[in-house]
């Protein structure tokens, strides 16, 4: 996607303000860690909920200066409640030091997991990046409420980014915090076997049920218009599930060479990824009956379309 930050709702001139509090909503700061990359932006946020009882949303990774300065800004406050939207390494590990710091309860959908089981001969590419210690001491279900002194988080499961993916709306104000399933910088990645596509579509589904009038995302800064921008991430995906239908049409039956002509302007250091998320649209369409394969989908796969399956 690509336009300007008012086209699209939200800031390009996204200030992480590394390991200081920064108040972004009335009874919300946001502090966001150090640890820039390809695939965490400027950094991962986490937010303090409350005034002087708070939640703690996504804590971040195992990080010394991070849990330093979430301590300083908590100094006098009482932490009731660390939510946790997944479990990727740069927004759960610290949960646990959190905890036994504050006393406070974690809470999150469950334990990582992925969408589906590995196939026979398949590997995992993001297993180093998953919380496999993780455990929440309540499990949350989609619609659940966790509650403290004048707030209300509201549960949203969003899977897609990971099976155990949430987002968390706060009652009474329009906000959603919705962690790696929306972010104003960039899509998410949905890749297999940890992400489905499929579910990543409903999920947007689920949000665009919704009114809220504001976004604050895992990464980055807010997004101001959430229903124009989740229908834009919505029609993104149908044109790239549409490009990988065009080549299985035109002939290529192997993943590399689609991720070769769809994305030909892309830096060819990122087709790896690429290729990832190319198999996601392949195992949608798979289980829609528009395309086939010999045997499980693969990144190593032959692909095909199914007769009748596309016109």
């Amino acid at each position: 996607m690509k336009g300007t930050g008012s086209d699209l709702g939200f800031d390009l001139d996204f200030k992480p303000a590394h390991g200081e509090p920064v108040p972004v909503a009335d009874g919300i700061e946001r502090i966001t860690v150090n640890n820039p990359g390809p695939f965490t932006f400027h950094g991962t946020n986490s937010y303090i909920v409350g005034g002087r009882s708070v939640a703690v949303i996504d804590p971040g990774p195992e990080d010394e200066a991070h849990f330093q300065a979430l301590m300083a800004a908590l100094k006098g406050r009482e932490v009731t409640h660390i939510a946790v939207s997944h479990t990727h390494r740069d927004h759960s590990p610290l949960a646990r030091r959190l905890k036994a710091a504050t006393g406070a309860l974690i809470v999150a959908e469950g334990p990582h997991r992925a969408a589906r089981p590995l196939h026979e001969g398949e590997t995992n590419p993001f297993a180093e990046s998953s919380d496999m210690d993780f455990r929440p001491d309540i499990a949350l279900a989609d619609g659940d409420r966790v509650e403290g002194d004048g707030w209300s988080l509201t549960t949203i499961l969003t899977p897609g980014h990971t099976a155990n993916h949430a987002a968390f709306g706060l009652e009474g104000t329009g906000i959603v915090f919705s962690a790696d399933h929306v972010m104003a910088w960039a899509t998410t990645i949905v890749a297999p076997p940890d992400g489905s596509m499929s579910d990543y579509m409903a999920s947007l589904e689920s949000l665009l049920a919704r009114d809220d009038r504001l976004y604050l995302p895992g990464h980055g800064g807010p997004v101001v218009e959430p229903s124009a921008y989740l229908r834009g991430l919505r029609a993104h995906r149908r044109m790239r599930e549409r490009a990988v239908l065009e080549r299985v049409r035109a002939g290529d039956a192997a993943i590399p060479d689609m991720v070769r002509a769809i994305y030909a302007t892309t830096d060819p250091r990122l087709h790896g990824a690429a290729a990832l998320s190319v198999l996601a649209h392949l195992e949608d369409l798979l289980e829609r009956g528009q395309v086939e394969t010999d045997g499980a989908p693969l990144l190593s796969g032959t692909y095909r379309l199914a007769p009748g399956g596309a016109s």
